[in-house]
Order: structure tokens, then C-alpha cells, then sequence
């Protein structure tokens, strides 16, 4: 399991996953349409992450989970699922280098949701931090008149 003190590590490997899963999901959905995409890749993350957790011994019944944990997995998986929906028709007809930036705003509502809904409270330098995000999204989705 991973350690508290490895979290960059891990954060910076999701990074560039997502950075592929972006390039090569636009590849992807050149020629098929963008819903089908995303049901073949769920399916493909469903098949190597299932016996994963098998295999490693962290299989348990998820029935016998509290029934609030379980409500908030499930409503994760529905967001997850209208996420990679609505990601893949965007890098269907969108540029990949733009799309990804912009579903990469979801950083900025987890930092307001965080706030509102965890009693999380970033500092002014992290809400500063927050705010350049913004900006350097607003330089990539204005266009010149």
C-alpha cells in the first residue's frame, strides 16, 4: 500500500497517464464513436483491475461494506462515468492539447469542493496557485477576435 510520504510520486506517475490516456484516447477516437471508445476502454480498465485486486489478496465482498462507503463509490463510478463521457466526445471534436487542459479545471473544483464540502483550507499561496491554473486555462480557451 502506499505510504503518506509517496504521494508526489504517485500523483506525478498519474500524471503522465493522463497525459497518454489524452493523446491516445484522440487517436482512438478518430474513426469510432466517441461513446463506444469509452466503453471499450472502461471495459479494459474493468479487465485488468479486477484481477489485480484478486490477485493481490484485496478482494472482499463490496456488499459487506458500510453502506455509506458503498453510496460514495457508487456516485464516484456515476461522476467517473459522465466524466469519460463527456471527455471523449470532447477529444472527439476538440483539439487534445486544449480538451485536456480544460477537463484538468476539475483541480480547481476539487480545491472549491474540498473547501465547501471536506472543511479543507488551502493556504493563500495554494489558493494563488489555484488561481494561475485558472489563468493558464483562460490563455489556452480565448480565442482573438
Amino acid at each position: 500500500m502506499p505510504t503518506p510520504d509517496h504521494w508526489l510520486l504517485w500523483a506525478l506517475l498519474s500524471a503522465v497517464f493522463a497525459a497518454l490516456t489524452a493523446v491516445l484516447a484522440k487517436l482512438g477516437v478518430k474513426d469510432v464513436d466517441a461513446d463506444l471508445a469509452m466503453a471499450l476502454r472502461t471495459l479494459v480498465v474493468t479487465a485488468l483491475v479486477v484481477p489485480l485486486v484478486w490477485i493481490t489478496g484485496k478482494w472482499t465482498n463490496p456488499l459487506q461494506l458500510p453502506a455509506r462507503t458503498l453510496g460514495y463509490l457508487v456516485l464516484s463510478a456515476l461522476a467517473t462515468g459522465a466524466s469519460w463521457l463527456c471527455y471523449f466526445r470532447a477529444l472527439q471534436v476538440g483539439e487534445a492539447f486544449r480538451v485536456a487542459p480544460v477537463d484538468k479545471l476539475s483541480v480547481v473544483l476539487v480545491a472549491v469542493f474540498a473547501f465547501f464540502l471536506l472543511g479543507e483550507r488551502p493556504s493563500p499561496k495554494d489558493w494563488l496557485g489555484i488561481g494561475l491554473m485558472v489563468a493558464g486555462l483562460l490563455l489556452l480557451v480565448i480565442r482573438k477576435g
